[in-house]
């Protein structure tokens, strides 16, 4: 069924320091096929404040939060979910009447795919990055019962804050550490970046693991993925991450969940 924009489309819109594609066509994909009155677009911002303010003054239904957003977004917004406020860090703003509630649907993801996965929560895994995603992926672990692990972060003041909430030990780097999964929740290895042809590990690291997680979504295959693929390790990643948290801001801007079919159908569509 065509659908035409009109007075009474909602927007929902993402912000994110290097937007992608993927969000855009998972969403507008969902919105065709079950025929909702709704419209997503991808932006950048150099003003935070100011694009926070356009959400609530335009009366905008949602706003994704990407890096490097995730923490600087809080004191723009009037509540904190949850699931937000337990990482203190946000990716899903929806709005109500200009009442902005925060959300994190990253933690969600990653939680369910540690599950999918069967990762053995005895395994002892490094975690590189100290930000919002790595907050999330952090609570997700301790949540999922895993009890050895590093915090592996080149920012000393927010890699130890991160350890010490966690329950996990800091380092600044890799030296002394043998883990069997490895975890990127930094930028290297993203699109457009200036590390973005790099690894976050050393390829001898990943020869010593049994898995890697890069959270990087863009692109779906970055370079550390890549190489372990190579290795025949097991791999997680970041595009499975962000296909699980936009179906579950999905259904926060709606309050419709799709079947798994058609679920997996949008995520295809966006990864092409």
């Amino acid at each position: 069924m065509t659908r035409y924009l009109n007075k009474d489309t909602q927007v929902c819109i993402s912000l994110a320091a290097r937007p992608s594609n993927f969000g855009t066509r998972f969403h507008n994909y969902l919105y065709d096929a079950l025929d909702l009155d709704y419209l997503y677009k991808a932006f950048t911002t150099t003003d935070l404040a100011a694009a926070i303010g356009g959400v609530k003054a335009l009366g905008f239904r949602g706003c994704a939060i990407s890096m490097p957003f995730k923490e600087a977004v809080i004191p723009l917004v009037d509540e904190l979910d949850s699931s937000a406020a337990a990482i203190n860090s946000v990716n899903t703003l929806v709005s109500t009447d200009g009442y902005l509630k925060a959300y994190n649907t990253d933690y969600i993801a990653i939680a369910k795919l540690l599950q999918a996965y069967r990762v053995p929560t005895d395994k002892v895994f490094a975690l590189r990055g100290s930000g919002g995603m790595a907050k999330a992926v952090a609570f997700a672990l301790k949540n999922a019962g895993f009890k050895q692990g590093f915090i592996v972060a080149t920012n000393e003041k927010t890699g130890k804050q991160l350890a010490d909430q966690s329950g996990y030990q800091y380092q600044p780097d890799m030296h002394g550490i043998k883990a069997d999964m490895l975890i990127n929740a930094t930028p290297v290895g993203m699109s457009g970046g200036k590390a973005a042809d790099s690894m976050a590990f050393t390829e001898a690291a990943v020869s010593q693991a049994e898995v890697i997680f890069d959270v990087v979504a863009l692109p779906a295959i970055t370079p550390l993925i890549s190489y372990a693929k190579t290795q025949g390790k097991t791999v997680i990643t970041g595009a499975e991450v962000f296909a699980i948290q936009a179906v579950e801001q999905f259904v926060l801007y709606t309050g419709i969940r799709p079947e798994q079919a058609l679920f997996e159908k949008a995520a295809a569509y966006a990864r092409g």
